[in-house]
């Protein structure tokens, strides 16, 4: 079994959410942290419709008086009701919960009881290399992608189909989020074409057949089911045209590639250099929640396409994913622009495919993935 790196807390001390896509190994974690702990499982019919029933069975189950054991609620978002006896009980008899789930969209939109604020929420990702440590293979999880099952498997695209399967059936169908799940179907691979890229709402709405407005409901739908996030632009124009239309990064970068059809992905491709674009967001956007940064991730680009694809907070960070094994002069524009239009940026970047770290005269970073992976989750990278 991996380590993972998201740290959870200690039992009895904190009520905490734990979302995450599906299989991405919140119940094996859970399980792994919280061995004596109870447990409901929503996914078992039979505990589901007892609560369904009678959700205040929760509170007559527990103690009263004493010891307050500490409760795990496996697929919380099934039955958002039951967390009225959550937020009674963690404040009348103090007990603790981890609330676990795939999709906050029920939760959320239905005006769930998210108990005031009194519960931390923590996100599980997909494998990252600092979960791999040693056994961490950059070409692989560019082909399998992040979900630990997939990525340990040989047949990485049949389980791929089912997880795309399971997902229509029981986040989209079961919850009544769309009316069309053929549309739907073919919406999720228009956007894996525009995985790392601006998205535009008007061309993947031509090539659906939908409106536009459709096309940001579903989008809306994939965030909160998990399924991917944005990466808004950077708004700041001291002196030039920026773009300001929004990138989606999907979760799963097998999903994209199962999805979009891409087939094996090899070093020096087009493909390769979207797939190693889409793992840096990956690795950043865990490295920042796992570590509770808070930080505000974007990205830089001028109208004439001159881009940097990653921003943190107000220019303290500048990063350019480049999937090449010689940085040269041009890929290094993005950021060299960059410092001319905001010359109080911190830090520049660029992550690569070259085997030895190195600085440019005007110093600009090189690094090569495996250097930037093991800097960033060691700390040096902020």
């Amino acid at each position: 079994m991996f380590q993972r790196a998201l740290a959870l807390p200690k039992a009895g001390t904190e009520t905490f959410f734990l979302w995450g896509p599906r299989q991405t190994g919140k119940t094996t974690l859970l399980r792994a942290h919280y061995a004596d702990a109870i447990w409901i499982d929503l996914l078992k019919i039979e505990e589901y419709l007892r609560y369904l029933d009678q959700p205040g069975w929760l509170r007559q189950e527990l103690p009263r008086e004493g010891t307050m054991p500490f409760v795990v609620i496996d697929e919380i978002q099934k039955l958002p009701v039951l967390l009225d006896e959550v937020h009674w009980l963690h404040e009348n008899r103090g007990c603790h919960f981890a609330l676990c789930g795939s999709s906050a969209r029920k939760v959320r939109r239905g005006h769930a009881n998210l108990l005031g604020g009194r519960a931390i929420r923590h996100e599980l990702f997909g494998f990252t290399s600092e979960d791999l440590g040693n056994e961490w293979d950059l070409l692989r999880m560019l082909n399998h992608g992040y979900l630990p099952r997939v990525y340990l498997s040989k047949t990485p695209a049949r389980l791929l189909n089912a997880y795309v399967g399971n997902y229509l059936k029981e986040e989209i169908a079961a919850e009544g989020l769309v009316r069309n799940l053929p549309i739907f179907s073919e919406f999720l691979a228009a956007a894996a074409l525009s995985d790392t890229e601006p998205v535009n709402f008007t061309t993947i709405a031509r090539d659906c057949g939908i409106s536009g407005q459709t096309v940001k409901g579903y989008f809306g739908i994939m965030e909160d089911t998990l399924l991917g996030r944005w990466l808004p632009s950077y708004r700041k124009r001291p002196k030039r045209r920026i773009a300001m239309a929004p990138k989606f990064y999907f979760t799963d970068l097998g999903l994209v590639n199962f999805l979009a059809k891409r087939g094996p992905i090899q070093p020096g491709s087009e493909l390769f250099g979207k797939a190693f674009e889409n793992w840096c967001m990956h690795e950043l956007a865990a490295y920042h929640s796992y570590h509770e940064t808070f930080a505000q991730l974007s990205y830089w680009r001028l109208s004439s396409g001159v881009e940097v694809d990653f921003v943190v907070n107000d220019m303290e960070l500048a990063i350019e994913a480049k999937a090449t094994r010689k940085v040269t002069a041009n890929h290094l524009r993005g950021l060299r622009n960059l410092q001319q239009d905001h010359p109080r940026v911190g830090r520049r970047i660029v992550v690569s495919c070259e085997t030895k770290a190195r600085i440019t005269d005007d110093g600009i970073e090189i690094l090569p993935a495996v250097e930037f992976a093991r800097r960033l989750w060691r700390g040096d990278i902020n």
